[in-house]
């Protein structure tokens, strides 16, 4: 018994991260070409954001809890008949679940975020976001008088997997600062080149008055 419950837990997870697993179950360490593969026959459109596509184009690497597959909130349903019979579709609005089924399709207003499992005994997978949009444009919901068409904010890699460009991934993550945000910024920051630099400087500046990546930045 001992040994198969070892198997739900990573060696070495702090407090708050065995809290979190031992309340919603553990995580499957994911990766783009995982996503890739689970999205091939879907024929939505679909990106990928967070610290995996700063490793995208930086070429470093460093771990990861999951993958953030990004699509649009107009396309939930696409994606759950995509998926049906291979993975449970569970809405999270702030850690208040609920599965998207045949019975009960609609994602809640105040859910932004789809995980993804095989079923009940195994660890999530897929952490999707969903993306509003505006007349088809890209909504920036850290501030959502903004939008942009898509094709100016993401970037595809020779894979074929769609990235979230690097300065819009970092605005995003300008409002924490993690440790591992703090990782991606300096793997991204001698690669961005100047517009770049000068966009999110002044994205930061607009979003989070006083906060110190923008001197860092500029």
């Amino acid at each position: 018994m001992a040994d198969e419950e070892r198997f739900w837990y990573d060696d070495g997870l702090d407090p708050e991260d065995l809290a979190f697993h031992r309340l919603h179950g553990p995580w499957k360490r994911s990766t783009p070409a995982d996503a890739l593969a689970m999205l091939s026959r879907y024929d939505g459109e679909w990106w990928v954001a967070g610290g995996w596509a700063i490793d995208a184009f930086t070429g470093v690497h460093r771990e990861h809890e999951d993958v953030d597959v990004s699509l649009w909130r107009r396309d939930i349903e696409k994606l759950r008949l995509h998926l049906r019979g291979s993975y449970d579709l569970w809405s999270n609005a702030g850690g208040r679940f609920q599965p998207l089924t045949d019975e009960r399709p609609e994602q809640p207003e105040d859910a932004d975020q789809i995980w993804l499992r095989k079923h009940a005994l195994s660890p999530w997978e897929f952490d999707v976001v969903v993306n509003p949009d505006r007349d088809g444009r890209w909504v920036f919901r850290r501030d959502p008088m903004l939008d942009f068409a898509l094709e100016d904010i993401t970037w595809r890699a020779p894979d074929g997997v769609r990235y979230l460009n690097p300065e819009m991934a970092l605005a995003y993550k300008a409002k924490q600062a993690r440790p591992k945000d703090e990782l991606d910024l300096n793997a991204a920051l001698p690669l961005l080149s100047n517009d770049q630099r000068v966009w999110l400087a002044d994205m930061i500046d607009h979003l989070h008055p006083g906060h110190p990546w923008p001197a860092r930045i500029r």
